[in-house]
């Protein structure tokens, strides 16, 4: 892969999350019955830092939670058939009955991943109503599955990648396009 450009640097990410925090806390009337569950691997170290500033405006702890979708993948029978999909776990302590789910994410691409979140979700419990927030949407959907709270839009072709790093798990904080 060739690197095409640098879209986000770690201040605008860190802008971006503070709007997409106080847009949540706006369209939600505060943080009552608010759980924010972070989509495995980059969704859940996004989630706790929405977490962190929804504290940081309001004083008040929002619960988090993580969801693992390897097994409600839609493509999962095309994935190497000698491995077992790795499961990474999911972890929601929250009972989700009537709250409101707000799923985070890196990337919005074609959906399908935020349609495995939901069926993870709906396993779980039953949400009063769930919304998608993402650090980056891309387009290109497959499904009809928009965002509530979106980060930056960043139109791509369908030959390039978009590279979200965090901090947490990839020792920086940036958002890149890069070249299939």
């Amino acid at each position: 892969m060739e690197l095409k450009t640098q879209v986000m640097d770690q201040p605008a990410i860190g802008r971006a999350l503070t709007r997409i925090s106080h847009e949540i806390l706006e369209k939600n009337k505060g943080t009552d019955g608010l759980i924010l569950v972070g989509i495995k691997t980059r969704g859940v170290p996004i989630t706790e830092r929405l977490a962190e500033k929804i504290a940081d405006i309001e004083g008040v702890s929002v619960p988090t939670g993580e969801v693992d979708i390897t097994l409600y993948r839609d493509d999962l029978s095309k994935i190497d058939d000698r491995k077992e999909p790795e499961l990474k776990g999911t972890s929601i302590k929250e009972n989700l009955e009537n709250k409101t789910v707000v799923l985070v994410d890196d990337v919005l691409y074609t959906g399908r991943t935020v349609r495995a979140a939901m069926d993870a979700i709906m396993d779980i419990g039953r949400p009063g109503n769930i919304q998608l927030a993402v650090l980056v949407d891309r387009g290109h959907r497959e499904l009809p599955i928009r965002a509530d709270y979106v980060g930056k839009n960043i139109p791509t072709s369908q030959e390039e990648i978009i590279v979200v790093q965090v901090e947490e798990t990839d020792e920086k904080d940036e958002v890149s396009i890069f070249k299939k």
